[in-house]
């Protein structure tokens, strides 16, 4: 089995209910292809980098998981033929060094760990 981190955008004119039916789809879709998910990660609504089909809003949700690569062409699939679906992206993590980043990942989602923000630091002039 390899390693997958997946994101996709869903519309944001969708109910919370919906939103949840459509999450819920897209994580039976993997268990059942033989696909095992590790963590889950709720992003939210976010403003969009950019205007999508006339929205400027998502409801980002991410999926890191184990599959064998044919899952990836179906989940692709069924990303494409739903319209509720923004934009998406499927990323795989081959080498070592990224699978140990994916299971960083993993651990941050699980423990819902949220990179702290900088501190502001008050600049204090030198007398010269």
């Amino acid at each position: 089995m390899r390693f997958y981190e997946t994101m996709f955008v869903v519309k944001p004119t969708l109910t919370q209910e919906e939103i949840t039916q459509k999450i819920d789809f897209y994580k039976a879709a993997i268990l059942s292809n033989g696909g095992e998910i590790s963590a889950t990660l709720d992003m939210g609504m976010r403003n969009l980098a950019y205007e999508i089909k006339k929205n400027k809003r998502g409801y980002y949700f991410v999926i890191y998981f184990k599959a064998e690569p044919k899952l990836v062409l179906e989940l692709e699939r069924l990303y494409r033929i739903n319209e509720e679906i923004l934009r998406f992206i499927v990323i795989k993590y081959e080498n070592k060094k990224e699978q140990k980043a994916w299971e960083t990942l993993v651990d941050r989602a699980i423990n819902n760990k949220k990179s702290a923000p900088l501190k502001e630091v008050e600049y204090k002039p030198q007398d010269t």
